[in-house]
């Protein structure tokens, strides 16, 4: 899953790595601790122009009866994206790609309750590119304004990944980009076909503190190494145990 990530890029440099329009007036502060509901940036492409705009994460279906629904659909299986109700025309016609520049999991410690932290991003610096998609929603029997909302699409970890989680967001390959963010492509399978697995040379990963369990933590020192406690095995050692991997707790 992903229940977590960081957007500390400026959107200027994310509209010029992603090729896309910057949205006037669209400017998030940077934040290393994006929590579900937060407004982040996507990528999308409306009217044949591909646009970074700001939208809130967790897809609200316009059959919603609140917005609170979108708390519970921050991701979409892989597995099951293309028939689920929820996602199932977003799929086929409203797909964008979500920036991020890492994004965090945590693993069990054995014989202890707390578990470990852990930042995964690329060993580069570039941002992932999650795929996504999004959706419209406004509240039932009322002509008021559309919230715009996205999820994050998640498949099974690659090897190296799968030290800290089995499941990670799945990652666009700049050459799907296009494609991908087409809304007129509206087969599934050739949809689903670019959604492959997700190269291990695009991961890396280091403990961080206990401070990102809580969301209003949102500096940037959350990223930061820190040492492993006693009993946390070093999940970046091809010789160490492997823990059970957990869900962090949010505060």
């Amino acid at each position: 899953m992903c229940g977590r990530f960081v957007s500390s890029s400026k959107p200027e440099d994310l509209a010029q790595y992603f090729a896309a329009a910057h949205e006037p007036g669209v400017e998030l502060a940077a934040n290393y601790n994006v929590a579900p509901t937060s407004e982040v940036y996507v990528v999308a492409e409306h009217d044949h122009s591909r646009l970074l705009e700001a939208l809130r994460w967790g897809l609200v279906p316009p059959w919603a009866d609140n917005l609170r629904a979108g708390a519970r659909m921050i991701n979409a299986r892989l597995e099951t994206v293309a028939t689920r109700n929820a996602y199932r025309q977003a799929f086929r016609r409203r797909r964008c790609i979500v920036p991020a520049d890492g994004f965090y999991e945590w693993t069990a410690v054995p014989g202890q309750t707390r578990k470990q932290p852990w930042y995964i991003h690329r060993p580069d610096g570039e941002p992932y590119a999650f795929a996504g998609l999004w959706e419209r929603w406004r509240e039932p029997g009322t002509d008021g304004p559309w919230v715009l909302s996205c999820t994050v699409i998640t498949g099974a970890a690659n090897p190296l990944m799968a030290r800290v989680h089995d499941r990670m967001p799945v990652v666009l390959a700049p050459d799907v980009w296009e494609a991908w963010l087409d809304p007129d492509l509206q087969d599934a399978d050739a949809v689903a076909a670019m959604l492959g697995p997700t190269p291990a040379e695009l991961v890396a990963f280091h403990p961080v503190s206990l401070e990102v369990n809580t969301v209003r933590n949102r500096g940037a020192h959350l990223i930061d190494e820190v040492a492993l406690g006693a009993g946390s095995p070093d999940l970046r050692s091809d010789a160490s145990d492997r823990p059970t991997t957990g869900n962090h707790a949010s505060s």
